[in-house]
């Protein structure tokens, strides 16, 4: 009997024992996500966050329709780096954060020739078309609209832009970054058609090697 009552106060303290030591184990969870939560304010400060674009959309189903936001988020290292997301959500916040984590996710790298472009592409995304041109340091970035948050984002300070077709803010956007994506460097192209690397680079690049 007696080996019995101690086993059952062993069992009780043992309970209690855990009972006080459950707040003690959920600190480490909750330090953790503390510390993903810094990690991910951190990255977003790292990169460059623009809103082009919030929209209402609205979903019919049997009692009604629910309506929602979509958000158009454009993401870049302002370093050669930049990316597209949506988001949709109830809320605003929620769908710029999925919007923000979507694009940053699927970032592509873009050719640089200083702080233009190497050289001029047109591309296309549904009924929008976008023309970029190289400019001189010291012309700034022609465009406007989403065009301009893209470029912006990816670190081009000197280029031309067209914007045709289409106004969509979210198909412009897709036709910049496909076009940015299409750029090559000067040496790949020098490959490709048998030259030199001078003789593909912006007029006033050979002005000032000559």
């Amino acid at each position: 009997m007696r080996s019995m009552l101690a086993q059952k106060g062993e069992m009780r303290n043992s309970a209690v024992a855990s009972t006080r030591q459950s707040p003690c184990a959920k600190l480490p969870m909750a330090k953790r996500e503390s510390r993903r939560e810094r990690e991910r304010e951190e990255e977003r400060e790292e990169f460059d966050e623009r809103v082009i674009d919030i929209t209402r959309v609205a979903k019919v189903v049997k009692g009604g329709r629910r309506f929602a936001f979509r958000t158009v988020v454009i993401v870049g290292d302002n370093k050669g780096r930049v990316g597209i997301g949506v988001g949709k959500s109830r809320g605003v916040p929620e769908s710029i954060r999925k919007g923000s984590d979507y694009a940053r996710k699927r970032m592509v790298h873009v050719s640089l020739s200083g702080t233009t472009i190497p050289h001029e592409v047109t591309a296309k995304h549904g009924g929008a078309v976008v023309m970029l041109r190289p400019a001189s340091p010291g012309t700034g970035v022609i465009a406007g609209g989403s065009v301009r948050a893209v470029l912006e984002a990816a670190g081009i300070h000197d280029i031309l832009s067209k914007s045709q077709g289409s106004s969509n803010m979210l198909n412009v956007a897709v036709a910049t970054l496909k076009a940015l994506s299409m750029l090559k460097n000067a040496n790949d192209l020098a490959q490709m058609r048998g030259k030199e690397a001078n003789e593909l680079q912006p007029f006033w690049v050979r002005k000032q090697n000559a």
